[in-house]
């Protein structure tokens, strides 16, 4: 899915862009790094409330398809720079972790 569809079909805010098309297998909702790594999945989208610069690490180790920061959390420059420097899109909303998961899972994501 290209990213500005999928940040507008979503109400997202980018925050990284990428020059890859998002591929969602799933989605995995989660803010403690270690539960993440051993549940998250290759190509989920993670939704998250951290904002620190080790969610761009754990996206990479996995592969994952994004990040989606939740309720309005500010990311951190370092995150930012991280992320546009491993090609990994970060999307912020002011929803919460839920009401991002319905629309996901209106998307037919599950």
């Amino acid at each position: 899915m290209n990213i500005l569809r999928f940040a507008e079909q979503l109400n997202l805010s980018l925050l990284v862009d990428s020059t890859k098309e998002i591929n969602i297998e799933g989605v995995y909702i989660g803010d403690l790094l270690s539960i993440v790594m051993s549940k998250a999945k290759q190509d989920y989208v993670w939704v998250t409330i951290q904002t620190h610069i080790n969610i761009v690490a754990v996206a990479e180790l996995l592969d994952l398809s994004c990040i989606i920061v939740a309720e309005g959390m500010e990311v951190d420059n370092d995150t930012v720079n991280k992320a546009k420097e491993l090609d990994i899109p970060i999307f912020k909303t002011a929803e919460s972790a839920y009401e991002v998961a319905c629309r996901l899972y209106d998307l037919g994501v599950k």
